[in-house]
Formats: C-alpha cells, structure tokens, sequence
C-alpha cells in the first residue's frame, strides 16, 4: 500500500561497522523511494547517502544507521555514528577536483538543499547524525 504524497514517513535502518554496509544502505534506499513514488529523487539519494553512510563505516569504529525521511517537501538523509567529533568539512568541491579523498562532505553540500550535523546520543551511546535535505517538489 502506497501513503499519500502529503504523509509523512520514516526508515532506520541500523548497519554495522563494515563497508559492505553503503551498497546495502544504496540498495534500501533506492527501494524505498520507488515504492513511495520519489523514482526521481533516487540517483541523488543514493549518491548522499552512500557518502554518510561511507563516512561513519570509515571514520568511526562502532555500529552507524541510516535514517530516511519525508515530510512535505522535503526528503531528509541523515546518517548516525558512533563519534561524537564534528564531521571535518573540506571546502568547495569546486576546489577539490584533484583531491583523491575527502570530497564526501563537499559532495553533500553540492548536491543537497540543505545539510548539517548535531550530537546525539542513541542508547546509551553518544554520537552524531549528519543529514541533508532534497526538496520534493
């Protein structure tokens, strides 16, 4: 059964500390977006989120989670991981073509409305969510 455009909705999905991790986190999301309808939201999602997700297995040792959301206009991509550090933003991507590495986060900035982190703490343990935002509409 398909929701309503208007209604909103929301997916977790809790992964491992393992980098086969973002191609299952790629393919979750890439489903999820089908059946709600969002098929043209799917390539970009799918790039920002492999970039989250690829940064918490990467930078941190402990389990991460992707979490998807949609409220009216907006699809909301975040991921969580165990580090409570700020995510080190690198600049431009404009400015990083020959960078071999760390354009994940300049990525986000380039292809989302809107992106950012917070604290968080999930049971018990203390961490971070970064997330980024798609417009909808």
């Amino acid at each position: 059964m398909l929701t309503h455009e208007s209604e909103p909705w929301e997916y977790s999905l809790y992964i491992p500390n393992d980098p086969r991790a973002v191609t299952v986190c790629r393919r979750t999301l890439r489903l999820i977006l089908t059946l709600h309808g969002l098929i043209t939201l799917v390539d970009t999602a799918e790039l920002l989120a492999a970039e989250l997700v690829s940064n918490a297995v990467r930078h941190t040792k402990g389990p991460a989670a992707l979490r998807v959301r949609r409220s009216p206009g907006v699809l909301r991509i975040g991921a969580w991981d165990a580090n409570p550090e700020p995510p080190y933003f690198p600049g431009e991507l404009k400015d990083l073509t020959d960078a071999e590495n760390g354009r994940g986060l300049a990525l986000v900035s380039a292809c989302s409305s809107l992106w950012g982190w917070q604290p968080l703490s999930r049971f018990g343990n203390r961490g971070k969510y970064v997330w980024c935002e798609l417009a909808t509409t």
